[in-house]
């Protein structure tokens, strides 16, 4: 659950643009930043915890390290495409490629960390695995299934339930 909220709390206060759904966060980002930096930021939110996923499965196992990193960068190709082209129509190649560099050392940032922090600090790896996966569970629910919220007005309630849901069925499947 804490990985839940700490991205939640990111995604709320950092200002961001989504190609589905618009702005989100503080109605000072809109004016002070371009629509380009804004979905690049939408990005970097999103990578964070990404990192951290393969940082934690690098603590628990090299193996299982490589395998999320080559999971996670397969989807990373088109994401990176959906920053890089509209920057480069608005501000060229060189733009276009620092933006996308930027949203992708987010990822690596958070990979080492992981890596470096619940490699050290083994006895806390069920944590970071806890946090990384609540953080991947928020991401998915907010950002990749943007269906579910079509006839929902408030988003915080549908990603509410859905991980509700979901850790009801953890429970489920743990207590039987």
């Amino acid at each position: 659950m804490a990985g839940v909220v700490a991205i939640r709390l990111i995604d709320r206060f950092v200002p961001h643009e989504h190609l589905y759904a618009g702005y989100e966060g503080p109605a000072i980002g809109k004016k002070l930043l371009k629509k380009v930096w804004l979905l690049a930021l939408a990005v970097i939110i999103h990578n964070l915890p990404e990192g951290l996923a393969i940082g934690v499965s690098t603590a628990y196992s090299i193996p299982v390290g490589i395998a999320t990193g080559i999971a996670i960068s397969i989807q990373d190709v088109p994401e990176g495409l959906a920053v890089a082209l509209p920057a480069s129509a608005t501000g060229g190649v060189r733009k276009a490629t620092v933006i996308a560099i930027l949203s992708g050392l987010s990822e690596t940032l958070m990979a080492v960390l992981g890596a470096v922090l619940f490699t050290t600090f083994s006895i806390l790896l069920p944590i970071g695995m806890g946090f990384a996966g609540g953080a991947m569970l928020y991401v998915t629910v907010k950002e990749l299934v943007p269906e579910i919220y079509r006839e929902e007005h408030s988003e915080l309630k549908v990603t509410a339930g859905f991980i509700t849901g979901f850790l009801l069925m953890l429970f489920l499947d743990s207590a039987f």
